[in-house]
């Protein structure tokens, strides 16, 4: 992880200069690279595929943190941490729909930043590289409507392919990997995000789990794969 870690490079997409300077000076003493954009419009034209992290603030003039992060969407899964002053959690709420993976609100402490930052940095890596790393070059795990190759990260639903994020991704795999057990919403955060939970996480986890359903379900309004056990938490059917 070490190596990792001074090879990542981070996109830092914030308006205010003082917020922006103060951040590189701290991954850079950390080793990563680090590029800065002042606008959406900036750090839109900055995206590469050599971009490991993207920190995006969401209020900025022109065009928005959130419709920056949704432009971003488009074309990669990069994970994206907002740093905001809006703590609402209506505000939360529209960010991770809009594709976002985590969410700092300032003012904030550099150990917390750093801790979001190696977490996110740390989930990339298990989604790029595999689950597991083994000889067999096709890794399936299987069911009748739903295929996953853990070497490649690949998802089948009715043998045709979705496009998931990482989050996304790992949760859909903890819950096939576990079919009828039933997770609790604790479950899955602390299991996904690697966090302690606090009552405001279950959004975070509701909302992901909306955004997943949209993708494999043939009618998220009526879930066959992903069923909500009312009271209790919700199990991979």
């Amino acid at each position: 992880m070490e190596t990792a870690k001074e090879t990542a490079k981070i996109l830092i997409i914030e308006d205010d200069q003082d917020i922006r300077e103060s951040v590189r000076i701290l991954l850079e003493g950390e080793g990563f690279s680090v590029e800065e954009a002042a606008n959406g419009i900036e750090g839109l034209n900055k995206i590469s595929s050599d971009i490991n992290l993207i920190i995006l603030d969401i209020m900025m003039p022109g065009i928005s943190g959130i419709k920056t992060c949704e432009e971003i969407r488009k074309s990669s899964y990069v994970p994206i941490l907002f740093l905001t002053a809006k703590s609402s959690e209506s505000d939360k709420l529209l960010g991770f729909m809009a594709g976002g993976d985590d969410y700092l609100i300032k003012p904030f402490s550099y150990a917390e930043l750093f801790a979001r930052i190696k977490a996110l940095l740390r989930r990339q890596q298990i989604y790029t590289n595999g689950v597991k790393q083994t000889s067999n070059e096709n890794e399936w795990i299987e069911t009748e409507k739903v295929r996953i190759n853990t070497h490649r990260n690949e998802v089948f639903i009715f043998n045709e392919e979705v496009s998931l994020t990482e989050t996304e991704y790992e949760i859909l795999l903890l819950m096939v990997k576990h079919p009828n057990k039933i997770f609790t919403v604790q479950n899955l955060y602390e299991s996904i995000w690697n966090e302690p939970f606090f009552n405001t996480s279950g959004n975070t986890v509701m909302v992901h789990i909306r955004k997943l359903r949209l993708k494999i379900e043939e009618n998220p309004q009526k879930p066959k794969l992903i069923q909500t056990v009312w009271g209790k938490g919700y199990r991979f059917e």
